[in-house]
C-alpha cells in the first residue's frame, strides 16, 4: 500500500508546469515565482571566443547554473569552445540580462540569440499566419496534410500516375486523385513531375513542365485548395504558378537554379525551403525496398542540419522573400542514413528555435521500409508511426503524405491527445 502514491511528473511546457502548481493550491504570485524555476534547459552554443566563454561560464555559476567547456580553452591549445549550458529557465534570463550588459559585441550577440532562441523553442513566439492562395494557415493551432499527388512514371512511393496511362489519362487520374485528396482531409495539394528518390535520374524542365502543367491549370478551376508545385526548376515553378499554383516546395532549398529565388520574391508566394544532402554516389539500391541513402557524414547531425537551413533562410531573406512566406523542411530521406533519418524525428523540437513553421515529409520513405522491411506499399502502419511522433515532438506543422485519409485521422487524433490540457 503506497502512502503518498509518488508520481514524476513530465511537465513539456511552462503552461502545465503552472497547472500543476495551481492543482495542489498555490497561490498565484508564487505561480509565477516557481515556475521559471522548474523548466531546466540543456543549450549547447557553439565556438565560442576564449573571453567570451569564461564570462558566460562565470555569469552561470553566479546565478546558480553551469556551463561547460573544453579545458583545452584554459591552456589556450583552442580560441574557441563550444558550450553546454545546465539552467533552469530563471536562471537564463537572468544570465541574458547580464549577458547584454557586457561590453563586449559577442556576449551581447549572445544574450540575442539566447533570448530568442528560448522564445521560440517554448513557443512564446508563434510564427505569424500564411496565406496560401485563398486559405489562411494558422500554425500552432493543429497540423495540416499536403497530400501527394506524382504525375512521374517512376515515383519510389509506386503511385506514380504515368505508370499505366497516357498524358490525357494522367490529367483526368491526377486530378481526381487530388479532389478524393480534398474530400479525405487534404489542405494542400503537392504535385510533382521528377522523381526525388534516391538514385532516380533528372529530367528536363520541359518534360516536368508538360507533366504538371495541365494538373494544376485543370484543378485550379475544380478547388481553391492550394496547390504546391514539388520542383527546384525556375521554368517549371513559373509555369505552374500561371497556371494556378499557390506554393513552391523546392527539394534544394533554392540552391540548384539560380533563377528560383528571384522568382518566388517576384511572384510573392510561401515556399519550402527544404535541407538536402543528396549525392548519387551514396544512393544504394535493393530490389525489394529500393533505394536508401548510406555513408552520409554529418559532425553532429542535428547541429549540422540546424545550421544549414539558417544559411538557406538567410539566403531567401536576401532574395527579398518575407520571413512570414518560408516553411523549412528537415529533409527526412534526403542525404540521410536510416539512422540519421529515425535520430532526427526524434529531435524535432530542436528546429522550433529557428522560428518558422515545419513541414515534414516521412510518408513510405527508405527509413521506414529497411526499419520494418516492408515495401513501399505497405509503409503505412510506419508512416502513421512517424507522424504521431512529429507532433508529439512538436516539430510538424505540414505533413506531406501518400495516404491522405488515414494519415488525416492520425495526425488529428495525436493533435487532440497533445494539447489536451490537464483537468
Amino acid at each position: 500500500m503506497s502512502r503518498y502514491n509518488v508520481r514524476f511528473l513530465r511537465c513539456d511546457s511552462s503552461e502545465e508546469l503552472s497547472k500543476e502548481l495551481q492543482t495542489i493550491g498555490v497561490d498565484p504570485q508564487g505561480v509565477t515565482i516557481m515556475t521559471p524555476k522548474g523548466r531546466f534547459y540543456l543549450i549547447k552554443l557553439e565556438r565560442v571566443g576564449f573571453a567570451a566563454a569564461n564570462i558566460l561560464k562565470q555569469e552561470m555559476l553566479a546565478k546558480g547554473g553551469e556551463a561547460a567547456i573544453s579545458g583545452s580553452i584554459y591552456f589556450s591549445k583552442e580560441e574557441t569552445t563550444d558550450a553546454l549550458l545546465l539552467t533552469t529557465e530563471r536562471t537564463l534570463k537572468r544570465v541574458i540580462q547580464n549577458l547584454k550588459a557586457q561590453p563586449l559585441p559577442s556576449l551581447q550577440e549572445m544574450a540575442q540569440e539566447l533570448s530568442t532562441a528560448l522564445d521560440q523553442y517554448t513557443q512564446r513566439y508563434v510564427a505569424p499566419s500564411c496565406r496560401i492562395g485563398s486559405r489562411e494557415f494558422f500554425w500552432g493551432e493543429r497540423t495540416y496534410i499536403m497530400g501527394i499527388i506524382n504525375v512521374t512514371p517512376d515515383s519510389f512511393s509506386g503511385d506514380g500516375l504515368l505508370r499505366d496511362a497516357s498524358p490525357a489519362e494522367m490529367i483526368d487520374k491526377a486530378v481526381e486523385q487530388a479532389l478524393a485528396f480534398i474530400d479525405q482531409g487534404a489542405d494542400i495539394i503537392d504535385i510533382g513531375g521528377e522523381s526525388t528518390r534516391p538514385g532516380a535520374s533528372p529530367i528536363g524542365a520541359e518534360t516536368e513542365r508538360a507533366r504538371t502543367e495541365p494538373v494544376i491549370r485543370k484543378l485550379r478551376t475544380l478547388t481553391d485548395v492550394p496547390i504546391s508545385i514539388d520542383t527546384y526548376k525556375a521554368p517549371v515553378a513559373e509555369a505552374a504558378l500561371d497556371a494556378g499554383a499557390d506554393l513552391v516546395n523546392d527539394v534544394w532549398g533554392l540552391q540548384m537554379d539560380p533563377r528560383m529565388g528571384p522568382l518566388v520574391a517576384r511572384r510573392a508566394v510561401p515556399v519550402v525551403l527544404m535541407h538536402n544532402r543528396s549525392k548519387p554516389k551514396n544512393a544504394a539500391q535493393e530490389d525489394r525496398l529500393g533505394g536508401r541513402y548510406i555513408g552520409i557524414h554529418y559532425d553532429d547531425l542535428m547541429a549540422d542540419i540546424l545550421r544549414e537551413l539558417r544559411q538557406l533562410v538567410a539566403q531567401a531573406l536576401q532574395f527579398g522573400i518575407a520571413p512570414e512566406q518560408i516553411i523549412i523542411d528537415p529533409g527526412i530521406g534526403f542525404g540521410k542514413t536510416v539512422e540519421q533519418n529515425l535520430q532526427l524525428l526524434n529531435h524535432l523540437d530542436e528546429l522550433r528555435v529557428l522560428g518558422f513553421p515545419i513541414l515534414l515529409g516521412p510518408s513510405r520513405k527508405s527509413f521506414i521500409g529497411y526499419t520494418l522491411d516492408l515495401p513501399p506499399e505497405e509503409r503505412l502502419e510506419g508512416t502513421a508511426a512517424a507522424v504521431a511522433v512529429s507532433i508529439v515532438r512538436n516539430g510538424a506543422d505540414i505533413v506531406r503524405v501518400h495516404d491522405v485519409q488515414a494519415i488525416a485521422r492520425v495526425a488529428k487524433m495525436t493533435d487532440a491527445i497533445v494539447r489536451a490540457g490537464y483537468r
